[in-house]
This record gives structure tokens, sequence and C-alpha cells, in this order.
């Protein structure tokens, strides 16, 4: 039997309209969108109607949306873009310490290449202080990226507030929204952003596309490449299959958003309310109330989180930990909350979504409840 999938943070499974959607471009309309017969207008007739919804879902203009092959690319094309295009200003980026390596990793290459980068610190929730922000902001900072949600912990960051510091200062702000899409709104001018990136995989459409949004007005600095595509912001014969894929995936969060976010509320509540009414030693990781709606990240107190994933016989989680023999391995999020680390090394992140069933979620308990109560020392138990 399949496992009770509890790790939709770290990606979903495509929704069968978003496949239904594909299907055609799988297997009839194959013509290079940037043909001029008729095959050609076909495939870009469907690329353009994907632009549109997913500028719809964001409230930006189709012109502003593009292409990518996925969340690390757009991160990337972002930061690297504006530090190109920008640096006659500066060379000052700020970010925040609980960041994804698609940020992190990119801000550290670019300190090599002479660029200065501030990495804020987080409080214990894994919330940024805006004001922090304002104290470490120069004349010349080019950028402030900051994720809008965590993908480890579910802290939701105040982006707006940031964003009105960053330009009050003349400074540009990219959010990673790869893990808000879909859970909660995201709006480009709710949240005051000139650039934001999206995941197709981690909101029920394929792996391998992803969209960055670039306000009209924002310069970049090319990453790849050749011919003129994508209004010649990002050179490469467009991913037809995927972008219909993505245009479907983002009209069903545009129409059904609040179902979605309801549903994934009540599983993950659901599940919270069970694992620590049996563990009350157990703690309950990111924002209590600014979070996503879907996401758990649960600390079982003096247990390794690798024995307890390797003890699950029907349950798919994620671990905030690694334990070895050397010592343990704790993510760089529950460093930077300064979880302590009797409840850092036993971190399960557990994330459900709009397939997860009730009845699912009882199941998951039962488990995951036999796998804890079987590593908890005796003298502990009770």
């Amino acid at each position: 039997m399949e496992p009770i999938y509890l790790d939709y943070n770290a990606t979903t499974p495509i929704d069968p309209q978003v496949a239904e959607a594909m299907l055609p471009f799988v297997h009839q309309h194959y013509g290079n969108p940037s043909s001029s017969h008729a095959l050609g207008v076909t495939t870009h007739t469907a690329v353009e109607e994907a632009r549109g919804r997913i500028g719809d879902m964001l409230g930006c203009l189709p012109q502003e949306v593009i292409f990518t092959s996925g969340g690390t690319e757009a991160n990337n094309y972002a930061i690297k873009g504006v530090a190109g295009a920008y640096s006659i200003k500066g060379n000052h980026i700020i970010t925040s310490s609980v960041e994804h390596p698609a940020v992190i990793e990119v801000c550290r290459y670019l300190e090599e290449k002479d660029s200065r980068v501030t990495y804020l610190p987080v409080d214990q929730f894994g919330l940024l202080d805006p004001r922090q922000v304002s104290d470490a902001i120069t004349d010349q900072t080019v950028l402030v990226t900051v994720m809008h949600a965590n993908n480890e912990v579910g802290t939701v960051e105040p982006i707006r507030e940031i964003a009105e510091i960053a330009h009050r200062h003349g400074a540009l702000v990219h959010a990673d929204c790869a893990q808000s899409i879909g859970k909660i709104p995201v709006n480009v001018d709710d949240l005051g952003v000139d650039l934001l990136t999206v995941a197709g995989h981690k909101l029920y459409a394929p792996k391998g596309v992803g969209v960055l949004y670039v306000r009209t007005g924002v310069k970049l600095e090319k990453l790849i490449h050749g011919a003129n595509h994508e209004m010649n912001w990002r050179a490469g014969t467009e991913n037809v299959i995927e972008i219909v894929g993505l245009g479907k995936a983002c009209q069903l969060i545009h129409q059904n958003l609040p179902e979605y976010q309801s549903h994934m509320a009540k599983m993950r509540d659901q599940l919270e309310s069970g694992l620590l009414d049996r563990f009350p030693n157990s703690r309950l990781n990111g924002h209590p109330e600014k979070r996503l709606p879907n996401t758990s990240s649960i600390s079982f107190k003096n247990l390794e989180a690798n024995r307890i994933l390797a003890g699950f016989d029907g349950v798919a989680a994620s671990a905030g930990a690694a334990c070895h023999s050397d010592g343990v391995e704790i993510s760089s999020v529950l460093q930077a909350m300064k979880v302590p680390i009797e409840y850092a090394m036993g971190t399960i992140r557990f994330s459900v979504g709009r397939f997860t069933t009730s009845d699912e979620i009882k199941r998951a308990t039962e488990e995951i409840s036999r796998v804890v109560t079987s590593l908890i020392p005796a003298h502990q138990s009770g």
C-alpha cells in the first residue's frame, strides 16, 4: 500500500485536471511556439493563455511572467540578474538566515564575486523583524531577498513591510514564494515586490517548470543567452507541455484557494492535536499564527529524527535533523531559530495537501505515535 503522503512541501502530485490539460500537448500539439505556421500558432496561443492565467493568480500583467525551469532558476535569475544590472548603484544584498539553498548559495556565490551580503537573523519563531532590514540597508543596497513562507516551519514573513522599507531606500525586493503559492494569497501588489519566484512542482504542476515575475521597469542582467524567447528575457524554446500544466494549476489556485486553504488547515490541525496531545513534551516549531496552513514542524524531545523516519511503515515525511556517529546535523533554519539541541535533533516536518484525507491523518497519527512511543526510553515514558 502507498504510504500516507505528508511531504507536500517537498513536492506535490500533479493534479488530475493539470495532467488532463497537458495531454493534448503530449500527443497532438507539438509545434514550436516561435513558428509562424498553424502548429506553432497553437502552442504559442497555449503558452500565452498559461501566462495570462498565472498573471491572474499573481495580480500582474502577463508580460511580467517569465517562464523558467523551476524555482531554483528563478531565484538565480532574480538575484544574479539584479546584482549585475544594478552594479553601478551598489553591491549590497540583504537576505535572511532561513532562506532556501537556492537563495543562500546564490548569495554566497556573489560574495565571491565582490558582492556584500547581510544575512539577517530571525527570532525563535523564524520571523524576521522588518526593523532589522531598516538597520542594515544602505545607499549601496540593490536588493532585499526574503522568502514569503519558510519551507521547513511554515512561518510567513512580513514581506510588505520589508518592501516598503527597501523601496524608501531605492532597493528592489525579491520574494521566493515557492512554498506560499497555493496555500495563502499571493498578490504582487499586496506584497509590494519587484520580483517573485514560482515553482511548479510545489503547486500540483510538473517538476521542471517555474516562473520569475519581473515588475515592469525592473532591469536584469541576462542569465541564459540565445534567441529572444520570453520577450527577450530568457532564451530557450518554451517547455510547452509543462507551461500549460503550470497555467492550469495556477488557474485552479485562483479559483479555489479559500477551499484549499481551509482544507489544509483542518488536516494540519487534526494531525497536530493528535500528536501534541499524545506527546506533551514535544514542541511545535514556527510562528503559532503567522504560518502556512499545511505545515507542522514537530520536535520530539531527546529522539533522533532519522530513527523516527526509519521506523515509519506507511508515512512519508521529512527530517529537520540528521544524527551521525560524529554528531547531529541540524538544519540551518532550526539553528537560526535557536531550537534547543534536545528538540532540534528529533524534528520531523509534516506537510499536508489538498488531497490529504481525515482518515489518512487518523492512520498517520497512529503510525507516528507507535514509532515515537517505541523510541522513548522506558524511564521517560508517561
